[in-house]
């Protein structure tokens, strides 16, 4: 690596080696983390602007939808968090009244939660913003890229389930 000499005498890398990328950014999987990232940061922007919800709170709503009550449990999982960590965020909806909880009939320990009236118009604003995003993010592709693109995303992904597997047993 050259060097040049700063003001104080010592030396210091050229502009050009020092302003060049870190080889880990350069990597697919970096780049993929950036644009989720950056794919993240702007929904969390548009759902709480659209329907006042924190990330937890529109991931939780996203994943009720409009399906039939579900568990905590299975909720948590659902977006991939414990039960405790998403328990405040399911406290707010619910004092917000967009998320009822009741007792399953077949199991009375354990909690049933799905959406009210107000948390299904959350919902579906969400889904629509979601749409809308997504078709301004898509719509420089063409079919056959956007094809392409998919069954790429699929490949990846199935490898990357199962460096994932192989990194779990080799604890």
């Amino acid at each position: 690596m050259s060097q040049t000499s700063s003001r104080d005498g010592h030396a210091s890398p050229d502009a050009d080696e020092s302003h060049s990328p870190a080889p880990i950014t350069v990597m697919l999987s970096s780049r993929l983390m950036v644009l989720a990232n950056l794919l993240k940061r702007g929904a969390i922007l548009r759902y709480k602007r659209l329907a006042g919800l924190s990330s937890v709170e529109f991931g939780l709503v996203a994943s009720l939808g409009r399906r039939p009550p579900m568990s905590v449990a299975r909720l948590a999982e659902a977006v991939g968090q414990d039960k405790g960590q998403i328990s405040r965020a399911l406290a707010e909806l619910v004092s917000r009244k967009l998320i009822a909880k009741s007792a399953n009939p077949k199991d009375s320990r354990e909690v049933l939660v799905s959406l009210t009236a107000a948390g299904l118009v959350a919902h579906d604003a969400i889904v629509e913003g979601a749409q809308d995003r997504n078709r301004q993010l898509l719509e420089q592709l063409s079919k056959d890229e956007f094809e392409t693109l998919l069954a790429q995303i699929d490949r990846l992904t199935a490898t990357a389930e199962r460096m994932l597997e192989a990194e779990k047993t080799r604890r």
